[in-house]
C-alpha cells in the first residue's frame, strides 16, 4: 500500500484533497494499490477538516490512521471516531528503555554510562522512547564537545537540570 502522511499542524483541506487524489490514482492504476493515510496530531484538525475524511473512509478509498496526544473522545469528531478503532499506547516499561540505552551503547553512539545514570535517564524518559532518544542524542553531543570518556550521574544531573518528570498540566496522563 502507499503511505501518505498529513500533519494537522501544517496541513489543511488542500492536503486532504491531494491525499484523496493520490489514493484514487493508486486505486485506478493498472496495478491497483491500497492507500493508508496517516494524520499526525489529528486533534488539531477542526470539525470540517475531520469531516473531509469521512466519505473516503466510508467508501474504503483509503484506510485512515490518526495519531493524537489528546483524549480522542473529546478532540476527534464523533462521526470520524465512530468509524475508527481506538488504541491507547502505553508508556514503555523501564526494561524496554534500558534496552534502547544498551543498543545506543552497543553502536558506540555515546560514551559509557554509569548504571545510576542509566536509571536516572530511564526515570527522566518517563516511558517515552522519543524523549529518551532525544536525551541520548543531546548527551552524545555534549559528551563529545567536552571529550568525556564516560557519562556520570553527576554530569547527567547537571545537564538535565531539575526537571526529571514531565509535568501534566491537565491532571491526566497523555493519550
Amino acid at each position: 500500500a502507499q503511505f501518505i502522511t498529513i500533519s494537522a499542524v501544517l496541513g489543511g483541506v488542500k492536503d486532504i484533497r491531494e491525499a484523496v487524489e493520490r489514493a484514487q490514482a493508486a486505486r485506478d492504476s493498472l496495478e491497483p494499490l491500497r492507500t493508508l493515510v496517516f494524520a499526525d496530531e489529528v486533534h488539531r484538525f477542526n470539525k470540517s477538516q475531520q469531516d473531509a475524511f469521512l466519505p473516503h473512509v466510508e467508501s474504503g478509498l483509503f484506510t485512515f490512521i490518526g495519531a493524537t496526544t489528546e483524549n480522542p473522545s473529546f478532540e476527534v469528531n464523533s462521526a470520524l471516531l465512530s468509524r475508527a478503532a481506538v488504541y491507547l499506547l502505553q508508556p514503555l516499561a523501564p526494561e524496554d528503555l534500558k534496552q534502547i540505552v544498551a543498543l545506543a551503547q552497543a553502536q558506540q553512539a555515546l560514551p559509557a554510562i554509569e548504571n545510576v545514570a542509566i536509571e536516572r535517564l530511564v526515570a527522566y524518559a518517563d516511558g517515552d522512547a522519543r524523549r529518551l532518544l532525544n536525551t541520548l542524542e543531546t548527551l552524545a553531543m555534549a559528551a563529545g564537545q567536552q571529550a568525556l570518556d564516560a557519562i556520570t550521574d553527576a554530569w547527567l544531573l547537571q545537564l538535565l537540570g531539575q526537571q526529571l518528570r514531565r509535568y501534566d498540566e491537565g491532571g491526566e496522563q497523555v493519550y
